[in-house]
């Protein structure tokens, strides 16, 4: 576990320095975006990956492994505007990276609880894998938006955002293993 662990923390250290860099470009714009518009842009990169999985070629440059990261900062983003979609102040790069902060970290302890009862299964799947299962967790959340976040037996969007998260640090670590 200590070495998932520190893998874990490697490839979020990279979404997060990303996300930190984007929001000293471009601010705190992002929270223009209903939290709908949030699962379908998650939904654009999962499709992408699995376009580029199953063509194996990419014609704009940018690989899988960006678009995890990608599914990994919009699934944060979509967990804040859970919280706070609608508010109008603008906030600072500090007071966004306390909030993405914040939920990287409940993220990574729910990643520590499921490890410790899967026993690691993920590292015995394929990265297409991955990829199914955040499309399948895009399409569970897209029900449950569409029920108005109602949900009789199931987990909530904030539980399926972070089950994405988790899934796409599990295909970076899987990724850069295989590069190694």
């Amino acid at each position: 576990m200590e070495i998932t662990l520190q893998q874990y923390n490697q490839e979020i250290k990279q979404c997060r320095d990303l996300f930190e860099k984007k929001n000293t470009d471009y601010g705190d714009s992002w929270r223009i975006l209903r939290p709908k518009s949030v699962t379908d842009q998650i939904m654009i990169k999962a499709l992408r990956i699995r376009s580029l999985e199953e063509k194996g070629v990419t014609k704009v440059g940018e690989g899988i492994e960006d678009e995890f990261i990608g599914i990994y900062n919009y699934a944060i983003i979509g967990l804040m505007q859970l919280k706070y979609y609608g508010q109008t102040e603008t906030k600072s790069v500090k007071e966004i990276m306390d909030l993405y902060d914040h939920e990287l970290e409940a993220t990574r302890q729910l990643m520590i609880k499921k490890n410790h009862d899967y026993g690691e299964a993920w590292r015995e799947m394929r990265i297409s894998s991955f990829t199914d299962l955040i499309l399948m967790k895009i399409n569970r959340t897209k029900q449950i938006e569409d029920n108005a976040g109602a949900t009789i037996v199931s987990e909530g969007i904030d539980a399926n955002y972070q089950d994405m998260m988790n899934y796409a640090i599990f295909a970076l670590i899987t990724i850069h293993q295989k590069q190694d």
